[in-house]
C-alpha cells in the first residue's frame, strides 16, 4: 500500500526532533487502520514515522478512500511530537521498497524500526482464485516482506540492540486462498530474519492479530467473532499497537523469533 515513482511532499518540511528514533510504518492508508493505530502509539512513544499507503488499494476494496486521511494521519502523529514522512507506493512494484527507505532516509534519518501493516486481500478460493490474483498476493504480502528487510538489514545503522522488525500475518486461508498462503509465507521470511540479522542486534517478530473489523466485516462476521472470542469482542488496532510498541521498546528486546497470537483467546 504506497508508491513507487509518486512521492507526497509534506506540508511543511521540519528538521527531526533529536533524540527521537525512526519508525517505518507500511500500509497505513486510512485513519480506523491497524497501521496508523500502531504508527499513532509509536509517535507517543518518541517515535518519528516514516509510513507508506496505496490509494489504489482502498479504491477497490468495499470500504473504498477515505478523503484527508494521510494528512490526518500526519496531524495526529504531529501531534505527538513526530517528524513524519507520508510515502505514496504500490509495493507490487519490486523497486519500491529501495525508493521508499531513499526517501525515509533523506527526509528523517536511518530507520531503526520497520513495522509491515501492508497487505493485498481479496477474498476467492481455491478454484476461483485466478494467477493474476494469487501472484499480486505473493507480490505485496511476502514478496515486499523480503524487499523491505533486505534493504532494512543492508542499511541499518542504529546501535545494536535497537533494531526491531514487526510484520502483521495471518491464518485466514479458507476462502481466502492467496491471502492466507502468501501470509504463510510472510512468516518465515520474517522469522528468518531474527538468525540472519542477529550479527546486527535487530530482532524479528510477526503478529496475528485475529480479526479486527476495520471495515471489512459484514454483521454476521462480527457476530460470529464475538462468539467465538472468550473476553466477548472484537480486537481493536490499539489492541495490536500496544504489542508492537512494547516489541519496539528496549523491554521488548528479548522476545525474537516469535509468532504471537494477540487475539484475545479466539476460538
Amino acid at each position: 500500500m504506497t508508491t513507487s515513482s509518486n512521492h507526497d511532499q509534506p506540508t511543511r518540511e521540519q528538521a527531526p526532533p533529536a533524540g527521537r528514533p525512526l519508525a517505518l510504518v507500511t500500509g497505513v492508508g486510512r485513519t480506523v487502520g491497524i497501521g496508523a493505530g500502531i504508527a499513532r502509539r509509536l509517535a507517543a512513544s518518541g517515535w518519528n514515522i516514516a509510513f507508506t499507503y496505496w490509494a489504489p488499494y482502498d479504491d477497490r476494496m468495499t470500504w473504498g478512500k477515505e478523503p484527508g486521511a494521510r494528512e490526518a494521519i500526519t496531524l495526529a502523529l504531529a501531534e505527538h511530537g513526530a517528524a513524519t514522512a507520508a510515502i505514496e507506493a504500490d509495493l507490487a512494484d519490486p523497486d519500491a521498497p529501495e525508493r521508499i527507505f531513499d526517501e525515509a532516509e533523506q527526509r528523517l534519518g536511518t530507520v531503526t524500526a520497520l513495522v509491515m501493516c501492508h497487505c493485498e486481500s481479496v477474498d476467492s478460493g481455491l478454484l476461483d482464485t485466478t494467477v493474476d490474483s494469487f501472484d499480486r498476493h505473493f507480490a505485496v504480502n511476502a514478496r515486499a516482506t523480503w524487499l523491505l528487510i533486505r534493504e532494512f538489514g543492508r542499511r541499518f545503522g542504529a546501535a545494536p540492540g535497537t533494531g526491531r522488525i514487526v510484520s502483521l500475518t495471518s491464518d485466514h486461508t479458507v476462502g481466502n486462498l492467496p491471502y492466507g498462503a502468501s501470509k504463510g509465507a510472510l512468516d518465515r521470511i520474517t522469522l528468518a530474519a531474527a538468525r540472519e540479522l542477529a550479527h546486527l542486534g535487530v530482532t524479528a517478530n510477526a503478529i496475528n492479530p485475529g480479526p479486527v473489523d476495520t471495515g471489512w466485516m459484514s454483521k454476521d462476521i462480527r457476530e460470529h467473532c464475538v462468539r467465538a472470542t472468550p473476553l466477548g469482542r472484537l480486537g481493536t488496532p490499539q489492541d495490536t499497537a500496544h504489542l508492537v510498541d512494547f516489541l519496539c521498546s528496549k523491554e521488548g528486546e528479548w522476545i525474537n523469533g516469535q509468532l504471537l497470537m494477540s487475539n484475545g483467546g479466539l476460538a
